[in-house]
């Protein structure tokens, strides 16, 4: 008789209902949309993908609109290109578009779209003994966003952004709803910059920041199936702080730490619920009958650990702090956390360093980050490159990131 059916019969004497854990449970959260988590332009990605206590530059957007309140060109334009995938397939990539303008010493506006390519996907049929092509379809997934900064104070500033979801994964086919799937979300930001303070051998700066991104309902993927079909958004909270070393007027070296957690529910663990019967109906249940299926009637899928993960987006964000089955250690384990370093020449030259963390129960991605910029004129160019230091694929690894950025316009002196 196996271990857990003879713990199940000594529960079963005093209680004629046990629940048993299914052995299968992932722990492991998951999201629809999760493109939105990618970085997409190539100085976050070359600093350990992180960007919401860095200093502004076009790409704010993504990480923490707030940031343009500081920013030093009045307006700039940002395009990045992120292949995925890379070592698979020359087909699927992110692409970004931002656009920012500060119109004045207190505000700004940005607005930006983010799209994600699955490739080309061409269809067949085989017709006998020939294969008949039925055309070519190409999934894809889009946001687009548009955001406005408030500086509250002179070192402090606020944002908020919207944001329209659009996910076309579905293939089409005959008797299938093939509608794109869409939703909405907004985020609320906040950043901090100090002035610049003189040390004994340097002057500094100091840097914090917080994002509170994708806030919305679940995104719907099939139209025809009941809520529990929904997919959480990629709710996320970014909390970051970071410190300016200024040697002199030509070198400056940049320290930057982040940690990141979904706001989304932890699944539960699941289990079988067991209900025992007096077979003989002498008010005992039968303690010598060794075949499970003789033994026990009736099983029901419930929680055995955790809380239920099917609520609403609101209630899921306060629940993803106390729900996960481990308890605090499991929810430690939910946030990530990752390092950066980015050194400036003469505002013309950078190089860039990162680490990125995640627990191995949660996803394991782990991976190391290098990057450079150029800057000439109106013109600055990044990349970076993404070493993985985890036994799971990144589907960025040895992957060419790029980002080309034109500023344009009135600078603003912040310092």
């Amino acid at each position: 008789m196996s271990l857990i059916l003879c713990a199940a019969k000594a529960l079963a004497q005093d209680n004629p209902t046990v629940i048993l854990p299914n052995t299968n449970d992932t722990r492991v959260i998951t999201t629809g949309v999760p493109f939105l988590m990618i970085a997409s332009d190539a100085r976050a990605g070359g600093m350990g993908e992180m960007g919401v206590a860095t200093s502004a530059d076009a790409y704010s957007q993504q990480w923490n609109p707030a940031k343009y309140g500081f920013i030093e060109k009045q307006i700039g334009v940002g395009v990045s290109y992120t292949p995925y995938l890379s070592q698979l397939v020359n087909d699927i990539a992110l692409m970004n578009l931002t656009v920012y303008n500060r119109i004045s010493d207190r505000s700004a506006w940005a607005a930006s779209i983010k799209y994600f390519s699955l490739g080309d996907i061409e269809f067949t049929e085989q017709v006998g003994n020939d294969i008949v092509s039925q055309g070519t379809q190409r999934p894809n997934e889009f946001a687009f966003d548009a955001s406005y900064t408030l500086r509250l104070t002179d070192r402090y500033a606020m944002a908020v952004t919207g944001r329209f979801l659009s996910s076309d994964l579905k293939i089409p086919s005959e008797g299938v709803d093939a509608k794109a799937a869409n939703s909405f979300a907004v985020d609320v930001s906040g950043y901090y910059q100090s002035e610049e303070i003189a040390y004994d051998n340097y002057d500094g700066r100091w840097r914090g920041g917080f994002a509170v991104t994708n806030i919305g309902p679940p995104i719907k993927y099939d139209q025809s199936v009941g809520d529990e079909y929904d997919s959480y958004l990629p709710t996320n909270l970014r909390l970051g702080a970071g410190f300016d070393f200024i040697f002199d007027a030509y070198s400056k070296l940049s320290l930057v730490g982040e940690v990141n957690k979904l706001l989304v529910p932890t699944p539960p663990i699941l289990g079988t619920e067991w209900s025992y019967v007096d077979n003989d109906g002498n008010g005992e249940y039968d303690e010598n009958v060794d075949e499970l299926d003789e033994n026990i009637s009736g099983t029901n899928e419930v929680i055995y650990s955790g809380q239920d993960d099917n609520v609403s987006f609101v209630s899921g964000m306060f629940q993803s702090f106390y729900d996960a089955p481990g308890g605090l250690s499991e929810e430690l384990k939910e946030f990530t956390w990752a390092l950066g370093a980015e050194y400036w020449y003469a505002d013309s030259f950078a190089l860039r360093a990162g680490y990125f963390n995640e627990a191995e129960s949660k996803g394991a991605r782990k991976f190391f980050t290098l990057g450079a910029g150029f800057t000439y004129n109106v013109i600055k160019i990044d990349m970076s490159y993404l070493f993985s230091a985890s036994k799971v694929r990144n589907p960025l690894e040895n992957t060419l990131r790029f980002s080309l950025t034109l500023n344009f316009g009135e600078e603003y002196d912040e310092y």
